[in-house]
């Protein structure tokens, strides 16, 4: 299986090749996930699948195209995502249509507008469970007689269907596109008559879930489910964390695993130079191991534990309907809310999110917000390992000034970055039970990322801050840079050292502080300019390619002021605190 992420361009079909068409929330990329066998990162907001993803089924002796294309409501090509889509389906092969058995009528226009391509279809009847605990039944042979096009009926998350779907995929490639022509450009009443005839509802009281998620849209008691839902979120990811860490993790780092790697290294390598960036102070298999495993490891895996189960719950639309009153103030609509919670997981796909904003005005104020002021996951375990023991006041201290700046950021840029606010329409699916599967292959797939993204250069930083030890260079940085680390952040010299690392990943800017004899004041101090320094170098190209270099540019420099001002107001004035 092969499986590639192509960035808004269009895949050239062939005969054997299936686009999955669908609205957003559908369980559309559930389906090509249970296809092809490749997890997509897949979740129960509006937004997800931006690029068109591409991956191979096996039918036998054949092999299948499998696409994904952007989550949509019409054909119509009034967005970006609409545009990709129907340029896609200019080309050859067979349509999957995802329809949401709950919204039945809200997704019968896409699946007249898929009619227009003359194009073998088959049509899925997903989230039928979700349907019948509503009361909503579905007569999907009357369905498939009247679109002219099979009808699957569908639980994607529990493979319900799934073969069946497989076995009608050869079929459906030799079949001609008979539909009944009387069926395109149809109207709304027609839409309301196929209803009429083929979906029946039986009152009853809503479902316990049902009931729930309408409780976590209302004000009250929704913030305060709100505030006590984050705040369980943090106990798990910073107690939980503590924990692994402690119990587990650095006990088997420091008292096995790296003893035995000192060994080894004793036996095949002298003393000095080569000895010392392999095992010495910043020796590259001491720290590559230290760092990531033992201190950041245990954090990044629970809070992907917690955005895993609020996006397959269907939570995160319900907070976004909560905040938008927030985030309007800054000329967001709450939708905005994800890439925000996205970005604390890494900067880069939160970035990359924002391509579901309405404007580039949105698109660049929270792309900003999220280079200045919002910690990745790795930054945040630093964060914790490094103030989480010495003083939980001064971590809260960090995180707050974190909220703090990037409310008084968003302000500040929605009134300087020309443009208006647009009216975004928040679609709140069913609340959900997740699937416990489901969720340990997101798991499994972001940390799989996070291991590839951010062990390599991490090394590389590593490799880097041993040689710049090891050759005196540090010596040099400390005495260029006296002016601003020693007597206006108040830290020693060696710690220009975190200025230089923090480029590559912006963890680095944290981890070597937890090797220095600090205050708490430097602590705090060295954890507010790691906190607002420039985006790694991941993230600027990233921005780069989303925004041109001039942006990144402005983002780099800002950031990078920004950091060092707000150090040093935080410990002058720390200096004259009791």
């Amino acid at each position: 299986m092969v499986c590639h992420n192509h960035n808004n361009t269009v895949i050239e079909g062939r005969d054997h090749t299936i686009y999955l068409v669908g609205s957003p929330n559908v369980g559309k990329s559930v389906v090509f996930s249970k296809l092809t066998g490749h997890h997509v990162i897949s979740a129960n907001y509006s937004g997800t699948t931006i690029d068109i993803m591409s991956g191979e089924l096996r039918l036998g002796a054949e092999t299948w195209q499998v696409i994904d294309l952007p989550g949509i409501y019409s054909l119509n090509a009034s967005s970006e995502a609409e545009s990709v889509t129907a340029r896609a389906l200019t080309n050859d092969g067979v349509i999957i249509c995802v329809l949401d058995a709950s919204h039945l009528s809200r997704d019968l226009q896409l699946a007249f507008d898929i009619q227009n391509y003359h194009k073998p279809v088959m049509y899925l009847l997903n989230l039928v469970d979700v349907a019948e605990r509503q009361g909503i039944t579905i007569e999907e042979e009357k369905l498939s007689r009247l679109l002219g096009a099979p009808v699957i009926p569908t639980v994607a998350t529990k493979n319900i269907g799934i073969e069946e779907i497989k076995k009608t995929i050869p079929h459906l490639s030799h079949e001609a596109s008979q539909k009944d022509k009387k069926l395109r450009g149809q109207s709304d009443q027609l839409i309301e008559n196929i209803i009429q005839e083929v979906e029946s509802y039986t009152p009853h009281p809503p479902a316990y879930l049902d009931r729930i998620g309408d409780l976590l849209i209302k004000p009250f008691p929704g913030l305060i489910f709100a505030v006590l839902i984050l705040l369980i979120a943090l106990a798990v990811v910073v107690g939980g964390g503590k924990g692994l860490r402690a119990l587990i993790l650095l006990p088997l780092i420091n008292d096995w695993i790296i003893p035995f790697i000192t060994n080894i290294v004793d036996l095949v390598v002298d003393q000095g130079v080569i000895h010392r960036l392999l095992v010495g102070e910043f020796g590259i298999l001491v720290k590559g191991i230290e760092w990531p495993f033992a201190l950041i490891f245990p954090y990044v895996l629970l809070f992907y534990f917690v955005l895993s189960f609020l996006e397959d719950s269907g939570y995160l639309p319900r907070l976004a309907i909560l905040v938008e009153g927030l985030l309007s103030k800054i000329g967001l609509p709450g939708q905005n809310i994800v890439p925000f919670i996205m970005g604390y997981g890494c900067a880069v796909p939160a970035i990359l999110g924002t391509r579901a904003a309405t404007s580039y005005k949105q698109r660049l104020i929270v792309t900003s917000l999220i280079s200045i002021g919002v910690p990745c996951t790795a930054q945040t375990g630093a964060f914790i390992a490094l103030l989480g023991d010495q003083s939980m006041l001064a971590l809260g201290f960090v995180f707050g000034l974190s909220i703090l700046v990037v409310c008084l950021a968003g302000i500040l840029l929605n009134h300087i970055i020309p443009g208006e606010k647009e009216a975004v329409i928040i679609e709140v699916p069913p609340l959900l039970l997740p699937d416990r599967s489901a969720i340990f292959k997101k798991i499994a797939f972001r940390l799989k990322h996070f291991l590839v993204e951010a062990e390599i250069p991490m090394m590389l930083g590593i490799l880097l801050a041993a040689v710049i030890v090891e050759t005196g260079l540090i010596n040099w940085l400390g005495h260029a840079l006296e002016p601003v680390i020693v007597h206006w952040l108040g830290l020693p010299k060696e710690a220009s050292l975190t200025l230089i690392l923090g480029i590559i990943r912006r963890e680095l800017a944290v981890m070597p502080l937890l090797d220095m004899q600090l205050t708490t004041l430097q602590l705090i101090t060295g954890a507010v300019v790691a906190l607002f320094y420039i985006p790694c170098l991941s993230v600027f190209i990233v921005i780069v390619k989303e925004f041109r270099l001039k942006i990144a540019s402005y983002l780099l420099i800002g950031t990078t002021l920004f950091a060092i001002f707000m150090g040093g107001i935080v410990y002058q004035i720390g200096q004259w605190l009791p």
